[in-house]
């Protein structure tokens, strides 16, 4: 009996104007999305960076939360006055935003009673009934409301937390990938990686990419299926056309 393909996915909500600005470069994107696909089998489908304007975030997490199996937020959940994330969710489920008894407790200790100033409080309100996701480098949890798991943007801190996340997580089937690094340029192969893409499209996602790499130029094809059967037939299928071509493959 085959194995059931049980497809998750995920969208990634960058929520700073910081990173808009270009100020901060963003570097939880990559790191979230292999983190799920390797560990959790959850493809992240689309990725949006917003401002921090409440109206935006509220329009985006009423969006993709029926979009979406998952959305992981980043950003917006410190202390000052633009961390506005928390405060949004709980608008856009219409859930009241309040103080999470164990955050609460959780940063009291941290902190000590005479340094748990307001700024810091705030990091322990969020929508009534969130699920708490816990930071092990600077104490100030995440949260998950629904289907929406948020994070801070701080990329280590982000990384240290992202383990806290998989309890709360439904696996989806891991997906495979195999890379052929080529020395040859796209359009000497666009018609029949267009032709084998259309083929097996229900099955197998095919990228191509082109690099530059030792004074040469070339192309890295990249194949992605949920079935590992299905993908040894694609890349044999395209390297027994890569060889009839004497393209020469790059061995990495």
């Amino acid at each position: 009996m085959k194995k059931k393909i049980k497809k998750v996915n995920a969208a990634i909500l960058i929520i700073g104007n910081e990173i808009l600005s270009g100020r901060t470069q963003d570097k939880n994107v990559s790191f979230i999305s292999n983190w799920l696909n390797s560990n959790c089998g959850i493809s992240v489908n689309e990725v949006r960076i917003i401002p921090d304007v409440e109206k935006i975030i509220i329009k985006n997490i009423v969006t993709l939360s029926k979009k979406f199996n998952y959305i992981f937020t980043t950003g917006g959940i410190g202390p000052t006055h633009d961390d506005i994330t928390a405060k949004s969710i709980s608008k856009a489920f219409k859930l009241k935003y309040e103080y999470h008894k164990e955050a609460y407790a959780i940063l009291t200790n941290y902190y000590g009673k005479s340094k748990f100033n307001d700024g810091r409080k705030k990091m322990a309100k969020m929508p009534r009934g969130s699920k708490l996701i816990y930071n092990p480098s600077s104490a100030a949890p995440g949260f998950m409301t629904k289907n929406v798991l948020s994070l801070p943007g701080v990329p280590s801190i982000l990384y240290s937390m992202i383990e806290n996340c998989k309890r709360y997580l439904v696996k989806g089937s891991k997906v495979h990938s195999k890379t052929l690094n080529l020395y040859t340029v796209e359009s000497n192969i666009s018609k029949k990686l267009g032709f084998i893409q259309n083929k097996y499209k229900k099955f197998v996602n095919i990228g191509s990419y082109p690099f530059f790499r030792l004074g040469k130029i070339g192309v890295s094809l990249v194949l992605r299926s949920t079935s590992l059967e299905k993908l040894k037939i694609v890349n044999k299928e395209l390297t027994n056309f890569v060889n009839s071509k004497k393209i020469k493959i790059l061995k990495i």
